[in-house]
């Protein structure tokens, strides 16, 4: 038993756990390392079978086995007999107590504090990390986690630059106005990144079950990748573990697909993201070569040139013109060879189970507008300001 802090009484009554402190002193402990509850009771003079007697009657409600080292409890003394103690509170939770009475007939009761829900603006402009920009507001770690999930397909966290911006609006619970017990739900926000302006607003509708994050044109923000990276070209070699390589005349393996298709065809970038190396080598000829976010990179290979303007650093869309077909590197005739990394591994992307959020129906758009209309002016307000 590790002694903490007590209360005494003022002026005025006030209650803590619904006990009255002008009737009771309130003594504060932390549960001591090893310390059970059993040798608590028996140091507030509790005899054994009353304690058997608590932990029967307390089942459902609290079990002596799950408090740890650090946990808070208080006693309460009467303040005419203060070495008595006449209650025992166990803080289980921010938001939840149990109150033993230990006197006369016992009792124990669980009670949940209630809660309040109160909504928070954050704004920054990132120096290191957005981590530590959210951390130096005071914010909970669980909303910086939260954006780079909303923004896993738009934004690439590993690369944010020095100079990007956010705003973001996002739900606080407190006990008693005071207290913080967590985050709720981030409501709306807006992230420039290299530039480039990012919406994101929460949207649910209980009738079709719809519960995600959107644009402001109500675009899913969770993207699929192109099955291709060309239109109307067809496949002469797959992703394999082991192919005869037609220029080295040996076998290899050949972790990547092969689209053919006519010299100067259109080269798409399968998702969008941050371009990561455009470049030449003997082997890949021009390529280009994409992180999508902090999972998936893909890599255009054997390009007869790059699009203008393809250089490490720019952000591309899905869809982009990133280069044109052609037969640079080691490569018998015009193709592009599509390379794809999940989590620093080449895999086949055929066989990878990519989800992604469809647009909103057009008959929910008129509810999405009246729901994100007042998130996003106050968004613009707070980057204005």
């Amino acid at each position: 038993m590790r002694f903490v802090d007590s209360l005494k009484v003022s002026e005025e009554p006030r209650y803590l756990y619904g006990l009255s402190l002008a009737e009771y002193q309130a003594t504060r402990y932390t549960v001591a390392k090893d310390e059970a509850f059993g040798s608590v009771m028996d140091g507030l003079g509790i005899p054994y079978r009353r304690v058997m007697k608590l932990l029967d009657i307390s089942k459902g409600m609290f079990n002596d086995r799950r408090w740890r080292f650090g946990d808070r409890y208080w006693v309460f003394r009467k303040l005419d007999t203060s070495s008595i103690a006449d209650y025992f509170v166990y803080e289980a939770t921010p938001t939840e107590y149990v109150i033993f009475h230990l006197q006369d007939s016992l009792s124990v009761k669980k009670i949940t504090r209630p809660t309040h829900v109160s909504e928070r603006s954050v704004s920054g402009v990132i120096e290191s990390s957005l981590y530590e920009t959210l951390s130096g507001k005071n914010v909970s770690p669980a909303i910086a986690v939260g954006l780079s999930e909303v923004y896993a397909w738009t934004i690439d966290f590993f690369r944010i630059q020095k100079g990007d911006r956010f705003e973001v609006i996002f739900e606080e619970r407190y006990v008693d106005d005071t207290l913080f017990v967590g985050t709720g739900r981030i409501l709306g926000a807006r992230f420039v990144h290299l530039g480039q302006e990012f919406y994101s607003f929460h949207f649910e509708d209980k009738n079709s079950g719809i519960r995600d994050f959107y644009s402001e044109k109500g675009e899913g923000l969770k993207r699929m990748f192109l099955k291709a990276p060309v239109e109307f070209a067809r496949i002469t070699s797959r992703y394999s573990k082991n192919r005869f390589h037609p220029v080295q005349k040996r076998w290899k393996a050949h972790l990547g697909t092969d689209y053919a298709a006519p010299k100067g065809t259109p080269i798409l970038a399968t998702a969008s993201g941050v371009v990561v190396s455009s470049a030449y080598t003997r082997a890949n000829g021009n390529y280009v070569k994409i992180r999508h976010n902090g999972t998936y990179t893909t890599q255009y290979l054997h390009m007869t040139r790059r699009a203008k303007g393809m250089r490490k650093g720019i952000y591309v869309e899905q869809g982009q013109v990133i280069g044109y077909v052609g037969a640079t590197g080691l490569a018998t005739g015009p193709h592009v060879c599509y390379r794809f990394w999940k989590n620093g591994k080449q895999v086949d992307p055929r066989k990878e189970p990519l989800k992604r959020t469809e647009p909103l129906p057009r008959n929910l758009w008129k509810d999405f507008e009246a729901q994100i209309e007042p998130v996003k002016r106050r968004l613009d307000s707070i980057a204005k300001s």
